[in-house]
């Protein structure tokens, strides 16, 4: 039996629980050949396995990394996320949040990063949508089953960006979205990238479990400064040391001189 095959033989049967799917491995749990058979005759995604060719070389030195990935739309956009930044902030997002969503992601778009979020309602889906409309490149990572769209109110999103970007998931299937996931899906959103957008987020927000993962990689975190006295989680990491961004430029200006010195 293929080590592949054992990797997605255990994460249909644990529905991508990672822990489950490691104590599996790790305990040689035992597969019958038919049950492997039957799992994969009842299975019509697609799927890569840390153990393929085309799994993100980064991916492998994160932490907990995928050992399963589910995708539908274009797996090629993982073949060169040099120019890969996170695009996060509020689900409440203002006229002006979105508005400078907007602005940077298009311009960024016209340098050819490739945008990806967690197509979360307000800045996640703000900047899927202008990568969209701009022709650009995005990838959307969910933090429920590959098939199960979330929120239900982008699922018009979503499937524009299967036809037209990627769409990824850790967990099969129709899997509902679940609080412990969300958490999970930002360590992978953090991991495709090399760089974070911020754009309106509160101090206490989802959005910071994504810097953190972010800052131990040692990617940069580029915010977009709010007014003051609004619990502006982006002031906040000014503050700290975030970039401060008004617009694309900032950000790619930034961008060029890491590149220079990594050379």
């Amino acid at each position: 039996m293929k080590a592949n095959d054992v990797l997605f033989f255990f994460s249909q049967k644990y529905n991508g629980n990672y822990d489950k799917i490691y104590q599996a491995i790790k305990d040689k749990e035992p597969i019958k050949q038919s049950e492997l058979e039957q799992s994969k005759r009842n299975f019509t995604g697609n799927f890569i396995t840390i153990l393929d060719d085309n799994y993100p070389e980064g991916f492998k030195y994160m932490y907990r990394p995928p050992l399963v990935l589910y995708y539908l739309g274009d797996i090629r956009l993982l073949d060169n996320l040099d120019k890969a930044i996170a695009v996060v902030g509020s689900r409440d997002a203002t006229k002006y949040g979105l508005n400078m969503t907007e602005e940077i992601v298009s311009d960024l778009i016209k340098e050819n990063y490739t945008i990806v979020s967690g197509m979360a309602r307000g800045i996640d889906a703000k900047a899927h949508e202008v990568a969209l409309a701009s022709n650009g490149k995005t990838i959307a990572v969910l933090g429920s089953g590959i098939d199960y769209p979330y929120p239900k109110s982008n699922t018009p999103l979503y499937y524009k960006i299967v036809e037209h970007g990627l769409v990824l998931s850790e967990y099969p299937g129709n899997i509902a979205p679940s609080k412990e996931y969300f958490p999970e899906r930002n360590r992978i959103v953090a991991a495709l990238t090399n760089g974070v957008l911020v754009v309106e987020s509160k101090i206490r927000s989802g959005t910071f479990i994504t810097i953190n993962y972010a800052l131990s990689r040692g990617s940069d975190i580029y915010c977009v400064p709010t007014k003051a006295n609004e619990n502006s989680g982006c002031n906040r990491l000014i503050k700290d040391g975030a970039y401060l961004v008004e617009s694309a430029k900032d950000i790619i200006d930034v961008w060029k001189k890491v590149s220079t010195k990594e050379k």
